[in-house]
């Protein structure tokens, strides 16, 4: 494994991690939202789902854009 290889596997995996724990606390955070809005807890859910794939595509841009 090269270096370049190795730095992309760290930076998935802790994309992956981060992503992992906000996945696990998220219906607590959706309960309390929904409490003022359940509108808003939508909201907060479709943008969790969106930035979970927002992130991965900005990074493949930005690999592209580095020749890897």
């Amino acid at each position: 494994m090269d270096r370049e290889s190795k730095r992309s596997a760290i930076a998935a995996l802790s994309i992956m991690l981060l992503f992992g724990v906000t996945a696990f606390y998220l219906p607590t955070i959706m309960l309390a939202i929904g409490n003022i809005s359940t509108v808003l807890a939508g909201i907060v859910a479709v943008l969790f789902v969106a930035a979970f794939f927002l992130v991965f595509w900005l990074r493949s841009r930005a690999q592209r854009r580095k020749g890897n």
